[in-house]
């Protein structure tokens, strides 16, 4: 039997309010007991002494890109990135070139994902075929073979009865639904967050009412439906607030917001330090949401941390150059985020908070733990998906270095506190950084 033991670290269990100096033995790919001499006899002994130990992050949005966009990211860069953030389980979005909206598509993502991705992956589908918002992809022969949700990501379902389907059927099949929440005719081809910056740079901005209308629309539709709707990527005040008082209703709503959207803001498109008067445009600011306001990302953290919004998601977007050295207006969206995920969100939470949002909250917001027993915990018979962290760690980012071919960030030379020692899927070390 293989087996590996963490001795000595403070282990964080979330699911189970644990927060305590113990031992840790995983045997056979799973957890099999936590405490003092835990794994004692183990095969392979790795010592945790002032590190902190917790069950591995789950992503449940990430672009991997593969198939047909491998030039940005493939399945085996994207998964050595998320080793090198912590993760262990990602949830693979549909956009890709062709979508994955059909069970080949679910069936190439899973095979791939087990010859040469390093932590594991779990498709999400297309809701409409093609991603193209004019009728339902097979939603139950999606799910039959593995679809853990359906998302247009990217492209918001702008036709609300075609999403009213969407959601009874996915319903019946007790599968989520994850909506970009976009209004594309109040966006009207903004690049930025419409504000002051958006002004002063004559960028076209995307204001907040075109997020926060379709978040209450979509709500309003699970309302009407009784069927889970998953709030993607939530980047207003307005969207937190409108979030809150639904599930104070008991709407059967979840959401997620970013690690950048917690903590950025529109200002960082400007760069003082590359133009006279501060007019510069960094492109790798250059999100779908936009970054917004201050007022917006502090009601964001507000959000996570009394649990209208459920969990962190990355949504990890990695580009090419070319995608990002160009105009802003033809900038791609997006930012790499799966190496930058924790320090970043260590910057508005406490490690507590940020553990919480990465573990198993994502886990219960799209119900994986119903799939996977005992993902996002440290329980006895849970996989054996640890990630060791150093709290006290200060890093500066290099994104040359990234395991992923995204190298698009616009944190390159900032620095963050707090790293990842190791991360360990399934009883491997499949990064050490000790």
């Amino acid at each position: 039997m293989t087996t590996l033991a963490i001795r000595g670290g403070r282990v964080i269990d979330p699911a189970k309010s644990v927060d305590t100096i113990a031992d840790l033995l995983i045997a056979d790919g799973h957890i099999a007991e936590v405490g003092p001499y835990a794994g004692k006899d183990a095969s392979e002994t790795i010592n945790a002494s002032g590190l902190v130990v917790c069950p591995g992050f789950v992503d449940i949005h990430a672009h991997l890109r593969e198939p047909g966009l491998e030039h940005k990211e493939t399945i085996a860069s994207g998964t050595r990135a998320a080793a090198r953030g912590g993760f262990t389980t990602v949830c693979a979005m549909p956009n890709t070139e062709p979508p994955i909206d059909s069970a080949g598509m679910i069936e190439f993502v899973l095979r791939t994902a087990q010859t040469q991705g390093a932590v594991r992956v779990l498709p999400i589908a297309c809701i409409t075929r093609g991603r193209v918002g004019k009728e339902l992809a097979d939603l139950a022969e999606l799910a039959q073979v593995g679809a853990v949700a359906f998302t247009d990501d990217g492209a918001p379902v702008a036709d609300a009865h075609l999403m009213r389907s969407a959601l009874e059927y996915a319903g019946m099949l007790g599968v989520p639904v994850i909506d970009h929440c976009e209004d594309a005719v109040l966006s009207a081809g903004g690049v930025m967050h419409e504000g002051w910056v958006s002004t002063r740079l004559g960028l076209r901005g995307n204001p907040a009412a075109a997020e926060e209308t379709i978040v209450a629309r979509d709500i309003a539709l699970a309302e009407a439906t009784g069927s889970h709707v998953h709030i993607a990527h939530v980047s207003t005040a307005g969207s937190v607030s409108i979030i809150r008082q639904a599930k104070s209703r008991a709407v059967r709503v979840t959401a997620e917001v970013t690690p950048h959207h917690l903590t950025l803001t529109h200002e960082a498109i400007i760069d003082a330090g590359e133009a006279p008067g501060g007019l510069a445009y960094d492109t790798n600011a250059k999100v779908n949401p936009p970054l917004r306001t201050q007022f917006d990302a502090e009601a964001c953290a507000e959000g996570l941390r009394d649990g209208t919004i459920d969990c962190i998601a990355t949504d990890h977007a990695p580009h090419a150059i070319q995608d990002k050295l160009c105009e802003f207006d033809t900038a791609a969206f997006g930012i790499s985020g799966l190496e930058t995920a924790l320090g970043l969100a260590l910057t508005a939470l406490s490690l507590q908070e940020a553990v919480r949002a990465l573990t198993i909250g994502p886990v219960r917001a799209l119900g994986l733990d119903a799939r996977i027993e005992g993902l996002g915990t440290l329980s006895a018979g849970a996989p054996g998906d640890v990630v060791l962290v150093e709290p006290e760690a200060e890093w500066t980012v290099e994104p040359e270095t990234f395991a992923s071919k995204g190298k698009n960030t616009p944190l390159a030379g900032r620095t963050l506190h707090g790293g990842v020692a190791a991360t360990i899927y399934d009883g491997r070390i499949v990064f050490d950084g000790r």
